[in-house]
């Protein structure tokens, strides 16, 4: 989908704060297609349920045009006990031939009245469908507009569509599973840091640890640390210094503290 509106990069928000407006006019197309899809629809149920009408009263019509000839015809027969043989045979013919005609149409009225069942259920499921179909459309459209889940620092992600990899801006199209923006949660800020093998057995959970932004080094924040890393690893590519990796959690939040900032630990 097409981004309409887009926050900018590094702004602070609060919970439920507008971050971003995806296009809705495929969403809003689809709508007006399916509404007017529906009202034809609706339009050939109204028509099925006066041409079964109208197919309903000509059938009981027949039935009773084959009634009333059963009943004459059995009224022949009866009053040809007293003629002859031959013509007796004529009028139990006759007779026969009536009750054949009348159960004929009495079955093929309720073969119809299954039929015509079926299919109003089939054409009412239709019209039910895609007004349930139109309902789920208009509830993806407040959706559209993505709001921030938690209070922090708005972070657009790299559109990795892009050959030069820049970040996500007003125009750009984003594809189901990729990752529009990040929201860091300020209120819980942790260091990501390591410490040599040789130090390794003087730090423990809970110890406390001065924290200080490179930027303002005369600052101390105060943390603790909250995990120490069970496996040493080379601290980097071109170095043999082995390290442990140490997480430190902040214990009290400081809008002064961004993501992505380099500090020093000084472990106590």
């Amino acid at each position: 989908m097409k981004i309409i509106g887009l926050l900018d990069h590094g702004e602070i928000v609060k919970k439920g704060d507008s971050i971003a407006q995806l296009d809705p006019a495929d969403i809003n197309k689809y709508i007006l297609e399916s509404e007017s899809n529906l009202e034809t629809q609706l339009a050939a149920l109204e028509k099925l349920y006066v041409e079964q009408d109208n197919k309903k009263q000509e059938r009981e019509s027949r039935i009773k045009n084959e009634t009333a000839t059963f009943d004459l015809k059995k009224i022949e027969l009866e009053a040809s006990r007293f003629e002859s043989e031959r013509l007796r045979q004529i009028k139990q013919l006759e007779y026969e031939q009536a009750v054949i005609n009348l159960e004929k149409e009495k079955r093929i009225y309720e073969l119809n009245k299954t039929i015509n069942s079926s299919e109003l259920i089939i054409q009412e499921i239709r019209v039910e469908q895609i007004k349930k179909e139109i309902e789920n459309a208009k509830k993806l459209i407040p959706l559209l507009t993505l709001r921030a889940p938690v209070s922090g620092v708005f972070q657009i992600a790299t559109n990795s569509q892009n050959s030069n990899r820049n970040i996500y801006k007003i125009g750009d199209n984003i594809y189901a599973g990729n990752s529009l923006a990040i929201v860091p949660e300020l209120e819980f800020m942790k260091v990501n840091t390591q410490v040599n093998e040789t130090d390794f057995l003087k730090i423990s959970l809970n110890q406390k640890v001065a924290v200080r932004l490179d930027a303002m080094p005369k600052i101390v924040f105060n943390g603790e640390v909250i995990y120490i890393g069970k496996l040493c690893r080379l601290k980097d590519q071109k170095s043999r210094q082995k390290v442990f990796d140490v997480e430190v959690k902040i214990l009290k939040s400081d809008e002064r503290l961004k993501p992505g900032m380099t500090v020093s630990c000084e472990f106590l």
